[in-house]
């Protein structure tokens, strides 16, 4: 039987390869792959020195700096467990994930030529009692749950570095590419680009926090061959389209990857309009399935723009009803994923691992159906479900319906408690152009498309959709702002017709 892989074994051999060849650059320095290496045997020691064990968890403090990147390559060295945390993470967050941790360590290493016991802080005295469950874990990833409580999902080198094989059967990263990093590495979706480029012998491209016009001018000025964004963000792009700003041909540009929220036809039909030359890979994947479990590659979005797209190598699926039984083709039930790259479990916490499984399978929450041509199509998230007059209605379907209205950038449904129908549907709209809705027009589209209980019964505009700390859109935070009263109804459905 083959030895387990390790990320940090994956990443050394890639430094030791091409020692002299860049692994990041960023707007004030150049970090070679023998720095890199350099820099985390530094971090190593330090945390030997200290007493570190293995499989124990460190927290480190991120803001995709490059010395981020020695500093969790330096804690694999070690033989620990890396727990990112944002630099920007409240006190009380904070104190939450070391409750859950008990971790002892936290890095922080903001100059990436700092070195000495200073770049460690200790959170407390005693050593974390050693846990079987994270031996072999490459990171503790902690994602919100439902009730707000952290959950810490363990992801272990070897199924991450399996992951990464089959993500580069997909998309082909190669050596001397230059990878943009937007995203933060707090989320898988940063985490497994990052990792990928640098074992591929490609190079980390980081700057300071980009906005829509400087990300756009960052593709068209600088040699960058693969960049990934959510949704959000390519709205803002196309955003400056219809403002008049120049978009020049973006000759490098190879690969625009995208995922974490829907991407709708008419989105991707815009960004291809302004990136003629670069592919747009659309990813599904959850943090517990380590990201990256669909491809909607270019060519079969284009044939077939409502699927999700090919599995992964690896990859099985299946969906449910309420007791885990497969359902029938166009039946819409619960998605979930078998493979090899699943997640180790939620740190310390069997009942909730168990629970989130069923058969080997790991349930989404996401709903899903076979279409008539074999292919997954999504649905939405199970807790979304509006329920209105007994009604079931899933957001995304009234979401697909209203972006097909003319003049509607993007929409986002959501249910608001209602005493006499349960909830009623609320949709918060972005129009192309400020104060251009014909709202009984709207409704009366929506009457063709939809069955009349799932016409929204109260609209909203604004000029973008809330995000929540991922940048993503966000719909707990909808919610939230329509309870708070920080949206006034544009319009609002009554008997017959819609009232602006």
């Amino acid at each position: 039987m083959n030895s387990p892989l390790n990320l940090g074994d994956l990443i050394t051999r890639a430094c030791n390869r091409e020692p002299e060849s860049i692994a990041i650059e960023a707007d004030d320095c150049v970090i070679s792959r023998a720095d890199l290496f350099e820099q985390a045997q530094i971090v190593k020691a330090i945390l030997l020195a200290a007493g570190a064990s293995a499989s124990e968890p460190v927290h480190v403090r991120v803001s995709n700096l490059p010395s981020d990147f020695s500093a969790v390559l330096g804690i694999w060295l070690a033989g620990c467990v890396a727990v990112p945390i944002h630099r920007t993470t409240p006190l009380s967050a904070c104190e939450a994930i070391r409750k859950k941790t008990n971790a002892r360590f936290q890095l922080d290493i903001t100059d990436s030529s700092a070195a000495g016991e200073s770049l460690l802080t200790s959170l407390c005295a005693d050593a974390p009692a050693f846990r079987s469950q994270l031996d072999g874990a490459a990171f503790v990833l902690f994602t919100s749950g439902s009730t707000g409580s952290p959950k810490g999902v363990i992801i272990g080198h070897h199924a991450f570095a399996m992951k990464l094989m089959a993500i580069d059967a997909m998309t082909h990263f190669k050596p001397r590419e230059r990878t943009l990093l937007v995203l933060n590495i707090t989320f898988v979706f940063g985490i497994w680009m990052s990792l990928l480029t640098l074992i591929s012998g490609g190079t980390l491209v980081i700057t300071k926090k980009l906005g829509s016009a400087e990300l756009v001018d960052r593709l068209q000025e600088h040699p960058i061959d693969r960049v990934g964004v959510v949704p959000t963000m390519l709205r803002g792009i196309l955003a400056l389209v219809t403002q008049g700003h120049d978009m020049k041909p973006c000759a490098c540009l190879r690969q625009i990857f995208t995922g974490g929220e829907q991407l709708s036809e008419l989105l991707a039909d815009q960004v291809e309009a302004a990136f003629p030359n670069a592919d747009l890979i659309n990813i599904y994947g959850l943090t517990e399935t380590l990201s990256c479990d669909f491809f909607q590659l270019s060519n079969f979005r284009r044939i077939k723009p409502f699927a999700l797209g090919l599995p992964a190598s690896g990859v099985s699926y299946r969906i449910v009803d309420e007791l885990d039984l497969p359902v029938k083709p166009g039946q819409q039930g619960e998605l979930q994923i078998r493979s090899p790259y699943l997640m180790a479990g939620y740190l310390d916490d069997l009942d909730l691992t168990v629970a989130a499984h069923s058969d080997g399978f790991f349930k989404t929450g996401d709903l899903a159906f076979i279409n008539s041509e074999g292919d997954v199509q999504f649905r939405g998230r199970q807790k979304e479900i509006i329920v209105r007059g007994g009604n079931k209605v899933t957001p995304m379907e009234i979401e697909q319906a209203v972006i097909m209205f003319p003049g509607i950038t993007t929409a986002m449904a959501t249910g608001i408690e209602d005493d006499m129908l349960g909830e009623k549907i609320h949709v918060l709209i972005v129009p192309s152009i400020p104060s251009s809705v014909d709202f009984e027009r709207l409704q009366d589209f929506l009457m063709g498309k939809l069955e009349k209980y799932k016409v929204p019964d109260v609209f909203y505009t604004a000029e973008c959709l809330p995000l929540g700390r991922t940048g993503k859109a966000d719909r707990r935070e909808l919610k939230m702002m329509i309870a708070g009263g920080l949206l006034i109804p544009a319009a609002i459905k009554q008997i017959g017709r819609t009232v602006a």
